[in-house]
């Protein structure tokens, strides 16, 4: 126990001597500290020194209804009030877990049944794993074990999750992943596909590569596959035209599960409540996290499928207890938060009525920058977040925006009629200055970007922010 008082250090050195931060250059936060968040309101941020910035990233690409709802505070502060805790383990129940767990399963796809509350997308992907470890050896197929991910994947850090996510940082020096983890080709068309390779070819060369990898490992080993519909940390990459039929198609033939992992697409994200929506995906299992909650509290689901949940619940007639679970498995102070009125479940309505994929059908930006990649047009919001949050928070180099995907084309004017009012208005100026933007990319990404990149908070952008998007 250390007797000096902290007290006269600043919040950064105390930081520096107390906090092992997650995804961060150690080395480099020793020597320069921490940048210390202290409120949010809609999509601003303020620092401890009074700064103030557009969180244009949604936090971890998680508040997707914006900091500083009243409504969902409230809910929360009602329910810790009234049954802060209590856990759902032996037939226990509570009210605001069973409500969730029924608006969830209104909002997936029609062949899921049943819902397990986690904390977080890692450990939801982790879940994922032993349920199909647990179905297989029910099965009697104690060999069918095998996951196959793919290159650039990102589904977490825990042991399983991150064995499964296909990015070296994650692995080096965690003795990972794991044997009987295996990583196929990453679906970018423009980094992945051979030279004059349309897009419909290369996603049944992808198909292909993912059949022969699992009949080379034997079919009767291989137990699921697992994407995200958009694939997110590992650059953004939307899927080639006809990509997930043909990985379908080579999944059943195998009998092999697939996993959606929609924490980063699901909650209107991608447009629809879920990627497997956009998509036309038909999922075993789904991973949910991050706009479940908005970020306001840590939650995040396993959803299975009834194929998977009638052999899971006749599993008790032979195991007994299904022995899985976490003390704060839907815990009721965040499962309160997420399916009220005025809950970021609600909320996501608005953003579920953008058409934000319809920004694929060229946006401007090939013409002023090629460089970007995906000249056919595709353009996400996912991109368009993280684009905006480099070029703003970080004032990165120009070069930054090669690792993003972004539309060619200076019909701005068709976008504007499809897009809602609360944007279309940005876009009728940006669109006016377009000519004096087509020498510079980065600043026509810089607009054009915030607005697909918006957390809509109350329905309106105001006047000085429509003031900072066309400054910048």
């Amino acid at each position: 126990m250390r007797a000096d008082p902290a007290d006269n250090l600043s919040l950064e050195e105390m930081d520096k001597l107390s906090l092992l931060h997650p995804y961060t250059h150690l080395v480099q936060h020793a020597e320069h500290g921490p940048l210390i968040m202290t409120e949010g309101a809609g999509v601003r941020l303020t620092d401890n020194h009074g700064r103030r910035y557009i969180d244009a990233m949604g936090g971890l690409w998680c508040v997707n209804v914006g900091y500083g709802r009243p409504e969902i505070v409230e809910a929360i502060a009602a329910q810790a009030t009234k049954l802060p805790y209590y856990h759902i383990f032996a037939s226990m129940g509570t009210e605001p877990a069973i409500r969730l767990a029924d608006r969830v399963l209104r909002l997936v796809p029609e062949n899921m049944s049943k819902v397990f509350f986690g904390n977080s997308g890692s450990d939801a992907n982790d879940t994922n794993v032993k349920l199909i470890w647990y179905y297989n050896n029910l099965l009697k197929r104690p060999k069918k074990k095998k996951i196959i991910a793919r290159r650039r994947g990102y589904h977490g850090v825990t042991v399983a999750a991150a064995s499964m996510t296909g990015l070296p940082h994650v692995h080096a020096a965690f003795d990972l992943p794991l044997p009987g983890f295996l990583h196929t080709s990453a679906p970018h068309h423009y980094w992945e596909a051979p030279a004059g390779m349309s897009e419909r070819e290369f996603a049944a060369q992808l198909a292909s590569d993912l059949d022969v990898l699992i009949r080379s490992e034997g079919p009767e080993t291989v137990a699921a596959f697992i994407a995200e519909p958009v694939m997110g940390a590992g650059g953004v990459v939307v899927p080639p035209e006809g990509y997930y039929p043909l990985v379908q198609e080579v999944l059943r033939k195998h009998d092999v599960l697939f996993i959606a992992d929609e924490v980063i697409c699901g909650f209107g994200r991608l447009g629809t409540w879920f990627g497997c929506d956009y998509f036309g995906i038909e999922p075993d299992l789904m991973t949910i996290a991050k706009g479940l909650t908005s970020g306001y509290l840590p939650m995040s689901a396993s959803v299975i499928s009834e194929p998977i949940w009638d052999v899971v619940r006749d599993g008790s007639k032979e195991l007994g207890v299904f022995g899985h679970g976490y003390t704060y498995s839907a815990h009721p102070t965040a499962a309160a938060e997420c399916y009220g009125r005025h809950a970021p479940l609600a909320s996501v309505n608005d953003l579920v009525s953008f058409p934000m994929l319809s920004l694929r059908r060229r946006i401007a930006l090939h013409a002023a920058y090629p460089e970007s990649g995906d000249g056919d047009g595709r353009l996400t919001t996912i991109a368009a977040r993280e684009l905006f949050a480099l070029a703003v928070m970080l004032d990165a180099p120009t070069d930054a925006t090669r690792v993003f995907q972004l539309e060619a084309s200076a019909n701005l004017s068709a976008l504007c009629k499809r897009l809602p009012a609360l944007v279309a208005a940005v876009v009728d100026e940006a669109a006016s200055r377009v000519p004096q933007l087509v020498g510079n990319g980065v600043a026509a990404a810089r607009v054009l970007a915030l607005v697909a990149a918006l957390p809509f908070a109350d329905g309106a952008v105001d006047a000085s922010l429509l003031g900072t998007i066309l400054e910048l």
